[in-house]
C-alpha cells in the first residue's frame, strides 16, 4: 500500500470519519465497554499501522497532524507520547491474549463455549474496523477467523489431554502413597507380632 502521499496531506487520510464530531471521552466510554484499549490508544495503534516506512511507523508525523487524522484527538503527540501510546496498546493486547488463553487451557470452557466467544470478540473487532473504516476482505476475513477457531480447539483439546494426564498422575501419586503406607503399617504389625510378650506371673516370682 502505497502511503506516501499521506505524509504530504493529512487531509486526505479518510478513516475514523464515521465518529466525526463525537468527543474524545464519547469514544472512550464507547471502548472502555468492549475493550481494555482507550480511544487514544486505539487511534495511535490505527495509525501506527497505517503509516509505515521501512525504518517503521512515522511517530513524528503521526504526532504532529493527529487532530487532523482523527477527528476525536485535540491535540498534537511528541512521537516519544505516540511510541508511548502503541507499546500501551501492544501490552493490553499481550494481556488480553494470555488471560483469554489462560481461559482456554484451565478447561473452564468447553469448546463450543469458547466458539462462542471467539464470535463475540470477532463481532466486536469487525465492528471496529468498520467504525475506523478498514477494508477488510471478506475472504481475508474468514481465512483469519477459521484459523483462530481452528487454533483454540487445538487449544481446547490438548488442555483436556492435559488436564486428564495431570488427574492420572495426581491418581497414581496417591495410590503410590497408599500402597507405602499400607506396607509400612503391615511391616510394623509384623514387627509386633515377632515380638515376644514377657510371661508376667514369672517374673514376679
Amino acid at each position: 500500500m502505497d502511503l506516501s502521499h499521506r505524509s504530504h496531506d493529512p487531509g486526505k487520510y479518510h478513516k475514523f470519519k464515521k465518529v466525526d464530531g463525537a468527543s474524545y471521552n464519547q469514544v472512550n466510554q464507547f471502548l472502555r465497554k468492549r475493550t481494555f484499549i482507550t480511544a487514544r490508544e486505539w487511534a495511535i495503534s490505527r495509525l501506527c499501522a497505517d503509516f509505515q516506512t521501512s525504518s517503521g511507523a512515522e511517530m513524528t508525523f503521526i504526532g504532529r497532524n493527529l487532530p487532523e487524522l482523527v477527528p476525536f484527538m485535540t491535540g498534537t503527540y511528541s512521537p516519544q507520547a505516540v511510541n508511548q501510546a502503541r507499546s500501551s496498546f501492544k501490552k493490553k493486547v499481550n494481556k488480553a491474549g494470555a488471560t483469554f488463553l489462560y481461559g482456554a487451557m484451565c478447561g473452564f470452557y468447553t469448546p463450543e463455549e469458547l466458539d462462542d466467544l471467539l464470535f463475540e470478540a470477532s463481532e466486536v473487532a469487525r465492528f471496529l474496523l468498520e467504525i475506523e473504516s478498514t477494508a477488510i476482505g471478506v475472504d481475508e476475513e474468514i481465512e483469519i477467523e477459521d484459523q483462530v477457531t481452528d487454533i483454540m480447539r487445538q487449544v481446547a483439546e490438548a488442555s483436556a489431554r492435559l488436564l486428564k494426564l495431570r488427574e492420572d498422575q495426581q491418581k497414581a501419586k496417591l495410590e503410590k502413597r497408599r500402597k507405602q503406607t499400607k506396607e509400612t503399617d503391615d511391616q510394623n504389625d509384623s514387627d509386633i507380632e515377632g515380638v515376644e510378650v514377657p510371661d508376667t506371673e514369672s517374673d514376679m516370682m
